[in-house]
């Protein structure tokens, strides 16, 4: 157990850049044969059909796979304890698993106030359920329930059914096609968007966004973004690789349904002879209870991140919290800079079990700015020099060493 503690603090630019992967985008498959013939559209129409849509309403099937390039790091890490205050339960460290590997999950929403997701996992499953104030998370292999009440239960209810007569705040893009006109705007020279043919997606026909930067430098090739041609929903996601190979992250579903789902969808019971732990939104939700995410955070965390996009809204996004680090440079080749203060750690003195996967994912670099460590993934690269400085981005191990270089 000390060497799996020591190792964790090995593990930071891995998270890094599997958090950061995960929130540049997903997006879909390129067109095959027997593709929808659909009408023409033009780039800012697929974005102002995209801001129009109000899906309220799905379920369905969906598939999310991820390959980030790194080396496996199975049993490097400590597992969690079973049993004790609903640590099964966990919604942080289930919903973590999806940055890699291949997942299968059943999801359904129908508004603001009820959503359920379901992580299929062989006979095993993880289910997240918002049914109005309640909330639940049951972990089928511990055994284990969390429930917690929704203090907000209620505020949201009918929310989406006005939206049309909502104001947009002030400044803000009023109609899907001022909002189009404002992304294409704000793309530039950094971006190229268009429409990429059309596809068949979850027996849905759609049309495809394709995004690409135009910047040399950066990591991502294409980001593709099936959109249902009939309701603008997204439904399908892939974020591509300059390194080619799998795409760094597919995500769309495999079975979709716009209709009403069933209330008793959302209807959960505790299974006989589960663990069952009662808590509160303070105790369980956003600060969680004894460093445990709560189900309504995660929840939040599933329909508003990668998920929130399929769902069509369903969710709200993430939020970003803490210190914002020093930005260089814009658009896709845009690097976060920090000052940890701190001297990096050296490999060697990591666990024996742990080197390998560290000689499998940095390289030894210098320059004017010293020495450190290149962190390489498939989409985002993060440089740590010796004196303490992290450089992060979606861009080339090259362009992280001349900012350092550069003294930036």
């Amino acid at each position: 157990m000390a060497a799996q503690r020591k190792a964790s603090r090995y593990i930071v630019p891995v998270a890094v850049a599997g958090v950061a992967a995960a929130t540049i985008g997903l997006v879909p498959a390129l067109a095959a044969a027997g593709d929808p013939d659909l009408p023409n559209v033009t780039a800012q129409q697929l974005i102002e059909k995209i801001a129009a849509s109000d899906t309220q309403t799905v379920s369905g099937t969906v598939t999310i796979s991820t390959d980030l390039g790194l080396p496996s790091i199975a049993g490097l890490l400590p597992s969690a304890p079973a049993g004790g205050g609903g640590e099964g339960a966990d919604p942080s460290a289930k919903l973590t698993e999806l940055i890699s590997g291949s997942h299968t999950l059943r999801v359904a929403a129908d508004g603001p106030d009820r959503q359920k997701l379901t992580i299929l996992d062989g006979s095993d499953e993880y289910t997240l359920v918002h049914n109005g104030a309640d909330v639940w998370a049951y972990d089928s292999k511990s055994g284990e329930v969390v429930h917690e009440k929704d203090a907000a239960a209620g505020k949201g209810e009918g929310a989406g059914k006005d939206r049309k007569a909502e104001k947009a705040p002030k400044g803000m893009p009023a109609t899907p096609k001022e909002l189009a006109d404002e992304v294409l705007k704000a793309a530039g020279d950094t971006t190229s968007i268009g429409v990429g043919g059309t596809a068949k997606v979850a027996g849905r026909d759609a049309y495809q966004l394709v995004i690409k930067p135009k910047q040399a430098g950066s990591m991502v090739e294409s980001v593709k973004i099936a959109v249902d041609a009939s309701t603008g929903t997204p439904l399908k996601f892939t974020l591509a690789s300059v390194d080619g190979g799998k795409p760094v992250l597919d995500a769309g579903f495999t079975k979709v349904d716009f209709g009403k789902p069933d209330a008793s969808a959302f209807d959960f019971k505790a299974p006989k002879g589960a663990k069952v732990t009662e808590g509160s939104a303070d105790a369980f939700g956003k600060g969680g209870k004894d460093g445990k995410e709560g189900p309504a955070a995660g929840l939040e965390k599933g329909f508003g991140g990668p998920l929130g996009s399929l769902m069509g809204g369903a969710g709200e996004a993430g939020k970003n919290g803490g210190n914002h680090p020093e930005v260089i440079g814009e658009g896709w080749t845009a690097i976060a800079k920090l000052d940890t203060g701190a001297k990096a750690p050296k490999t060697e003195e990591a666990p024996k079990e742990f080197q390998g996967f560290l000689d499998g994912l940095g390289d030894k670099v210098s320059g004017k700015f010293g020495s450190g460590t290149v962190f390489k993934t498939k989409i985002v690269n993060a440089l740590m020099t010796e004196d303490g400085r992290v450089y992060v981005g979606a861009v080339t191990p090259q362009a992280l060493v001349d900012a350092a270089n550069a003294g930036r």
